[in-house]
């Protein structure tokens, strides 16, 4: 695989141990870094999370944060870009850089209203046309926007 400036996916206070698995197992297949921030619904040794991830954990850049606030300090040239099912802009609208951040929060509640605010400009949403659903699976949302930043930087092309 050829080497490339790596994405990075931010998850905030994630709650269910098979979606970060499954994240783990996205991270590792696509050299992205994993940063999971704040209290964590789950242990890092939770057997869910494990399974999900399968034995690709080693593979894993895992990186832990007490806030986001000390993980945009650590990257203060970091771009982060902020998903929520309340922004107004697509994510096919979004013009991702190599090393972007992916901001994703907590499965029952997303990120707080005033993150969303501030950072409007840099809130991203992926359409849902059913109004009969909520919101989609963590995991599933993030491999959704990762692809679609590893496609327009161009690191699909082989």
């Amino acid at each position: 695989m050829q080497t490339r400036a790596p994405f990075h996916i931010v998850l905030i206070e994630p709650e269910i141990p098979p979606n970060t698995g499954n994240i783990g197992r996205l991270c590792a297949a696509t050299g992205t870094h994993l940063h999971l921030v704040g209290k964590l619904g789950f242990s890092l040794d939770d057997k869910h999370m494990k399974r999900a991830g399968l034995d690709y954990w080693p593979e894993v850049k895992l990186h832990l944060w007490e806030s986001l606030h000390e993980l945009q300090q650590t990257y203060p040239q970091g771009r982060f870009w902020y998903t929520s099912k309340k922004a107004q802009k697509s994510y096919i609208n979004a013009e991702f850089n190599h090393g972007d951040f992916l901001v994703f929060g907590k499965e029952t509640l997303g990120l707080p209203e005033e993150l969303l605010e501030a950072e409007n400009d840099h809130t991203l949403l992926i359409p849902i046309f059913s109004s009969a659903v909520r919101s989609l699976n963590l995991a599933n949302s993030a491999s959704i926007i990762l692809y679609e930043a590893l496609r327009q930087t161009g690191q699909l092309d082989q």
